[in-house]
């Protein structure tokens, strides 16, 4: 399970800034650098850094290829996608429309867009979407999104009606549930009031006035220069990521740009340059679970376990890609990594980062406990892979990583290879392991029932619901197994 276009929910740091010393500020850099290179070296992180405070940039850097095909090495200025960051940029646009007097936030969808279904299209708001609390489902959730949706081009008015329109999963402005599908649909608003494509009223909006010329729409088809490719790691080494078509995420995470960029897009949001105060101010106003418009609203804790700072920022993670930029406005700090391995352990490495600028001494990279686990099922039988991860956590808990993830990732990669067996024998390790982890309990019912065993999916779908009550999949999944069978005549 995880949102897709969306890699994480951290945020930004309020404390004070005191004077910093060149010693000290080339000590920081010199401590980020060391520790992205061992994400590097360990195989948890490949792309560019860029990390900036009040005075400007700290540590701008490329780590690993760009390409790994043809061994082209990143460099600062490599362009990558961004998937859900693309968002910020999306609520840029909209604010921008209703500071102009073009659009209000309590326009109704089916004002905004008249052929939108109209009996929930008239409870949902451009403020609902804007934040996440529309009730609309997310297209990226539906099970069948890879095979029929993800590798297609689909017209917008299309891909509106079949898969954005569904009946609503909650009353507008009652939940907040991440929702793809919302963002999509602003995107379209966007062109509606503009008579231009999203992309060309984002260059001219956004891209053009910020002197950002390596950003843009992101699509397969042309000749993009500087573009990195797509990969994702698994315990068999590195993979080309899987296909998608980039009309697809659209607004909700079709952008590509360099960490260059988006440090020109973080200063650019400390003036107001291309938003009012009043318009910026709304826009950063958290919602629902601390969402606001494009922006996620967090505590962040450093690696010490207990200081806490506050950052606002979003994540993104699509087909190969994930991204990640939080800032500290009242300090002017800011992270920006981008990776094009989807496998990247982004948010371990921005934790490290945000420690080393407030003096907190960063949790070292870890290993893959998957990798160790590989080559002893290559040998023997999924018993010694086991027995494998119990002596490596009994004995070098400090030097692998050792989080659901990674095993889910391993019983993944095992399904994917019809080996059902062994990934059921690492779930149920997965659940033993981390028994209170809502989503592992998730993975374990998926797995049973690609096997059959709809009794024990039942099960495991239950456990999960009791630790994660949020659960929408597991709350789908139950719905059509509890159904009773067709009477007979």
């Amino acid at each position: 399970m995880g949102q897709r276009w969306m890699y994480v929910r951290v945020v930004l740091a309020m404390a004070l800034v005191l004077g910093v010393s060149p010693a000290l500020a080339a000590g920081k850099k010199e401590s980020i650098d060391k520790l992205a290179s061992k994400y590097l070296e360990y195989r948890q992180f490949n792309g560019t850094v860029l990390v900036a405070d009040d005075r400007g940039v700290i540590l701008k850097k490329a780590y690993g290829m760009a390409n790994f095909e043809w061994r082209i090495p990143a460099a600062p200025d490599t362009k990558f996608r961004l998937g859900s960051i693309t968002k910020q940029f999306t609520s840029m646009a909209i604010m921008q429309l209703v500071a102009e007097g073009k659009l209000r936030l309590d326009d109704p969808l089916s004002k905004l867009l008249p052929e939108y279904r109209q009996d929930t299209g008239a409870r949902i708001t451009l403020t609902h979407l804007l934040n996440h609390t529309s009730g609309i489902p997310s297209f990226t959730n539906r099970p069948d999104f890879d095979s029929k949706i993800a590798r297609n081009p689909i017209p917008s008015a299309e891909l509106i009606k079949q898969y954005a329109s569904g009946d609503l999963e909650f009353e507008p402005g009652t939940k907040y549930a991440y929702n793809n599908s919302g963002y999509y649909l602003l995107g379209a608003i966007i062109e509606r009031v503009t008579g231009k494509s999203y992309a060309q009223a984002l260059q001219e909006r956004i891209f053009d006035p910020l002197g950002m010329k390596s950003t843009g729409y992101d699509v397969s088809a042309e000749v993009i220069a500087k573009r990195a490719s797509g990969y994702e790691s698994t315990p068999d080494g590195i993979r080309n990521a899987p296909y998608i078509d980039m009309g697809i995420p659209a607004g909700a995470g079709a952008l590509y740009s360099t960490v260059e960029d988006l440090y020109l897009w973080d200063r650019a949001l400390a003036t107001d340059t291309l938003l009012p105060a009043e318009h910026k101010q709304r826009m950063f106003t958290p919602g629902l679970e601390g969402y606001a418009f494009g922006w996620q609203h967090h505590d962040l804790k450093l690696d010490d376990g207990k200081t806490g700072i506050k950052l606002v920022g979003h994540g993104g993670g699509i087909e190969g890609f994930v991204t990640l930029l939080l800032r500290s406005p009242d300090t002017k700090e800011v992270v920006i990594l981008l990776s094009n391995n989807s496998r990247s352990n982004i948010d371990g490495l921005a934790t490290g980062i945000w420690s080393i600028l407030q003096g907190v001494k960063p949790t070292p990279a870890r290993r893959s406990i998957t990798e160790p686990m590989v080559a002893a099922l290559a040998k023997g039988t999924i018993g010694d892979a086991i027995t494998t991860y119990r002596t490596l956590k009994a004995t070098k808990p400090e030097e692998y990583k050792l989080t659901p993830g990674e095993l889910n990732r391993f019983g993944y990669q095992l399904m994917a290879k019809k080996q059902l067996a062994e990934a059921i024998e690492i779930f149920k390790l997965n659940v033993e392991m981390f028994p209170k982890d809502g989503n592992v309990h998730d993975s374990l019912g998926e797995a049973y029932l690609a096997r059959g065993d709809k009794a024990l999916a039942i099960d495991s779908y239950r456990r999960s619901l009791e630790f994660d009550p949020k659960n929408a999949n597991a709350v789908r999944v139950l719905k059509e197994l509890e159904q009773p069978a067709p009477k007979t005549p």
